[in-house]
């Protein structure tokens, strides 16, 4: 039973039991009413009808030491609402008590576990309206999941940061409730929570806190979700049923070192929204990928150890501000792309692990509970609040934010219990091997949310294994991603193009073996961050030769990507040659646009993205095979490949790629039509650097079949290059 050494001690589990209006017993029976406060920083307290303004009288302290002050009114038959004046020294102040609101408090937890979406709707801090005395005035809910504490109190601006003033009500589903009035936006907060044997935790941020500060305090703040007005309505309206016909060329980037100040310091998202869009515009992408924005607190894990799943960094700037970034990416017609972890946390202090205690969100058994790639806490997949928890993320980005997609980290460490793991350091499930069901049964969930809520919203896998129908529809057996990241292709091209000329021919296979399965999957070709750090270099620094050579590679490595099937994922400085490897506390190179090879480059990666998208032949049939068709890839010996790419008219695009430096006079390439032909890309340009061959500007087809084409045509292939070929027009 509640008591008052409960409540002077901070063990009070039931305050209301306590606080507030409450029988007033006398020899066992019920005269009247008694209230009762906690305030143990007054030195005086007097009680006033809210409706009347009339004091009802001034309360006498029982634990004057403490703070527990009492009004008993023995007349009294009916609680009225009421609000406090307390003197504390020579300041006096006004202060509706929050214990009246008992109904209003456990209303948060009403429905919270009937839809995943209930979560972000119902915990954390809501700002709501409450009626007392006939007006109406402003509150903010509390709520939070912690069954296995013994006590939670509410702690920040609002106490002092006192775990003695604000205990929280346990419910019998173990969240923890209470509405504090006259609570705005931007008021810090944090949770003191004491485990099961009564131990003080290190103090917690909101695991459902939609703002929060940075180090050291790493408070939540009351945030205000309505305040924003988006101006994106035309591209939410917009037709997205071609999606996967359509051009997909994606910006990734690392926000706090895309562009820095002159002070070293990154941009803000509002900064970001005026510098970042017209570069993305000018350059020809689709859509932007942002490295995760999802609060975390060590700088360099770049986002991938997020302690805030419901909050944008405040790192950059005001949620607000991170909903100005997107809203003006949609109205330039950019989609917003975030990368999203659900596969880990981290444990610190203030975060997710031993959240009251216990391994409430993590798995208990460190051989399933902890990752050692990482040093990190992996979610318990089996626990329905922890399933709820990560589907409602993801779904939150979609409705608050108004993101176009969630590429989810990491997906080959949820699938298989031993990934990174030796014999003896996993446990197999129940059928004795490694896939986790759990997990699997998880992704499913959250793609088939996604897509019932936000059917034009797109999921995208970094999956790095065969496993089996990751973009296949879970009601065919798949995991029902969207799209999958083509691992398999990045590895065997980059092998590919970082070796000498000389030996490339040794390695032909490397280049030619994803379309053996690409049909397998619907895959994004994908050039991310994680191929230019930990010492891996630049892109253009795994080009070999000298600094011709090197850039000459990369360009026409850069067209054969654009080229073959699948979409496109390019992470930032890639696009300029940026030289030096990858660094989250430092600009890109941008003072490389004052030489003529990287601005050549950048050219040539706005004129691929250009023609890219213009070209239907380039992305209409990305994953149907009538969309592709090799002319010649067995030309090992001369490291020379030659394909088609075809849209739903027929339309053709011809590719030839060169990676050698030797030029190729007099190729012959076969095509379906007579007629003449242009080059409408050559990445042996002038313009691009290059070395300006003379290929000619026309060709003409000849009536000499050559690869299974009725036609074919003479060019000269310049050194390291690739040619994109049309018919021309009549």
């Amino acid at each position: 039973m509640t008591s008052v050494v409960d409540l002077l001690e901070t063990r009070c589990a039931a305050p209301f039991a306590l606080l507030g209006w409450q029988p007033n017993i006398q020899q066992g029976k019920a005269k009247g009413l008694v209230l009762r406060c906690y305030l143990p920083e007054a030195s005086a307290v007097e009680v006033m009808d809210a409706k009347t303004g009339k004091s009802l009288g001034s309360c006498q302290a029982i634990e004057q030491q403490f703070g527990v002050y009492e009004l008993v009114l023995p007349r009294k038959r009916a609680a009225t609402p009421y609000w406090l004046q307390v003197t504390h020294g020579k300041h006096q102040y006004r202060l509706v008590d929050p214990y009246q609101f008992r109904d209003e408090a456990f209303y948060a937890v009403h429905f919270v576990h009937s839809e995943p979406h209930n979560l972000y709707r119902q915990l954390g801090a809501q700002l709501i309206d409450l009626s007392f005395a006939g007006k109406t005035i402003a509150a903010t809910r509390f709520a939070v999941y912690a069954p296995n504490a013994s006590s939670v109190s509410l702690i920040g601006d609002m106490n002092g940061w006192d775990g003695r003033c604000h205990p929280m009500q346990r419910t019998d589903c173990g969240h923890w409730v209470l509405v504090v009035p006259e609570i705005a936006a931007g008021v810090r907060y944090k949770y003191e929570i004491k485990d099961a044997s009564g131990h003080t935790l290190p103090h917690k941020a909101d695991p459902l806190g939609f703002f929060a500060d940075q180090y050291p305090s790493h408070a939540s703040q009351v945030y205000d979700h309505q305040h924003y007005q988006w101006q994106d309505e035309a591209w939410l309206e917009r037709d997205t049923q071609s999606l996967y016909q359509s051009a997909m060329s994606i910006y990734e980037v690392h926000l706090g070192s895309w562009r820095r100040k002159a002070d070293n310091k990154p941009l803000s998202y509002l900064e970001l929204k005026d510098q970042l869009i017209p570069y993305v515009l000018d350059m020809g992408y689709t859509h932007i990928e942002l490295m995760p924005v999802m609060e975390h607190p060590f700088d360099g894990s770049w986002g991938y150890q997020p302690v805030g799943l419901f909050a944008p960094s405040s790192r950059f700037g005001h949620p607000d501000e991170f909903k100005a970034f997107v809203d003006a990416c949609h109205q330039a017609g950019i989609g917003v792309i975030l990368d999203w972890v659900p596969a880990h946390f981290p444990s610190d202090g203030h975060g997710l692990a031993r959240f009251d205690g216990s391994a409430l969100y993590e798995y208990d058994d460190p051989r399933r509970g902890w990752h050692p790639d990482w040093n990190s806490c992996i979610y318990d997949f089996g626990k329905d609040t922890v399933r709820q928890f990560l589907v409602a993320s993801a779904i939150y980005w979609l409705e608050h934010f108004h993101i176009d997609g969630l590429r989810v980290d990491a997906v080959a460490s949820m699938l298989y219990w031993d990934y990174s793991r030796k014999a003896g350091e996993w446990v197999p499930n129940v059928d004795g091997g490694n896939h986790n069901y759990e997990a699997i049964s998880l992704l499913q969930w959250l793609n088939t949310e996604v897509y019932r809520l936000y059917p034009k919203a797109i999921t995208i896998a970094e999956e790095s294994t065969s496993f089996a129908g990751v973009s296949k529809p879970v009601d065919m057996g798949g995991l029902g991603f969207g799209f999958k990241w083509n691992m398999g292709w990045m590895n065997d091209s980059l092998r590919y193009i970082s070796k000498d000329p000389a030996y490339r021919k040794f390695h032909h296979n490397d280049l030619t073996f994803s379309m053996v399965y690409h049909y397998n999957e619907n895959f994004v070709l994908p050039l991310s961050h994680d191929e230019v750090v930990h010492g891996k270099g630049s892109l253009l620094h795994k080009m070999p030769g000298d600094e011709w050579q090197q850039a000459a590679n990369l360009r026409a490595y850069l067209a054969y990507m654009f080229a073959h099937p699948g979409k496109k994922l390019n992470f930032m400085g890639m696009e300029f040659a940026q030289a030096q490897e990858w660094s989250h506390e430092r600009s890109l190179d941008w003072h490389l646009l004052d030489f003529d090879k990287h601005r050549g480059v950048q050219q040539l990666f706005r004129d691929l993205n250009l023609s890219y998208r213009r070209c239907a032949p380039l992305h209409q049939l990305d994953y149907q095979s009538e969309g592709f068709a090799w002319l010649d890839h067995d030309d090992a010996e001369h490291s020379m490949l030659s394909f088609y790419r075809q849209d739903a008219a027929g339309q053709r695009i011809y590719v030839v790629s060169n990676f050698t430096p030797v030029p190729r006079n007099q190729y012959q390439l076969g095509v379906a039509e007579a007629g003449d032909y242009e080059v409408i890309v050559n990445t042996d340009s002038e313009h691009y650097w290059g070395s300006n061959y003379d290929i000619g500007a026309l060709f003409s087809s000849e009536p000499s079949a050559h690869q299974r084409q009725a036609h074919s045509i003479r060019l000269k292939v310049p050194p390291l290059a690739t040619l994109y070929i049309r018919k021309r027009s009549s």
